[in-house]
């Protein structure tokens, strides 16, 4: 079943006439070179920018239609570089609820912690002291604080060594699986798009070249895609 679709999108010169859905309960991978709009897709489905032309839908609305504080509490998103207010680990697990004037009970903050595998990090220790990988997962963590139906991920294992982008990948998948969450995931290696996708996006200059299932980007018949999966691109 398809939780967002894009119908026709369009954003200035940055994406063009894209139609193409994601499915509910399932891990989508954008993948394509840089500079194919995979970003801009991701902030269309949260919201943080407007379609020039066409229309994005969640669960059968119009985001254009749904209140922005709603629609965040139901699509969070984690990004490449794991920005952190300065405070301590609370402080920024608590963020999302503060835009509400709302506050996070600690024994459900230790909860996520823990189910990022951050059980030995204190509430209380300054954010500054982590290490790239537990920020990452920190940051992953705080997109959970509102029980978010689509968790938005932006290259978010870039910066963080290979055994630690190993498990990122492994803690995300056992969410999907336990919880049911829905994940469109942005990243430049197709080996780990093979590893964790259910479905796949392929982008280039803007242009959706093809959907469909992960398991069949190698029978594509577009000659683009085919020199990508060959290495003969990045």
């Amino acid at each position: 079943m398809s939780l967002i679709e894009f119908k026709n999108v369009s954003h200035k010169d940055i994406l063009h006439n894209i139609t193409g859905s994601f499915k509910e309960n399932k891990i989508t991978t954008l993948v394509g070179p840089s500079g194919a709009g995979k970003t801009t897709c991701l902030k269309h489905i949260n919201s943080l920018l407007s379609p020039s032309q066409g229309n994005i839908y969640f669960k059968g609305q119009d985001i254009e239609e749904i209140n922005k504080k709603e629609l965040r509490k139901e699509i969070g998103m984690a990004f490449q570089s794991s920005p952190m207010i300065e405070g301590t680990v609370y402080d920024n697990l608590n963020l999302p609820k503060s835009i509400f004037n709302e506050k996070l009970d600690t024994a459900i903050a230790k909860d996520l912690l823990a189910c990022m595998d951050l059980s030995h990090i204190d509430l209380n220790q300054k954010v500054k002291v982590l290490s790239g990988g537990e920020r990452s997962r920190l940051s992953i963590a705080r997109t959970l604080v509102n029980e978010p139906k689509v968790l938005l991920l932006d290259e978010i294992t870039s910066s963080v060594e290979y055994r630690m982008v190993r498990e990122i990948e492994r803690l995300i998948c056992q969410l999907q699986k336990n919880v049911g969450l829905t994940a469109i995931w942005i990243t430049h290696d197709l080996e780990q798009a093979r590893r964790v996708s259910d479905d796949m996006w392929f982008l280039k200059d803007g242009h959706l070249l093809e959907f469909g299932e992960a398991s069949l980007i190698n029978q594509s018949d577009n000659t683009y895609i085919q020199s990508f999966v060959r290495g003969e691109y990045e």
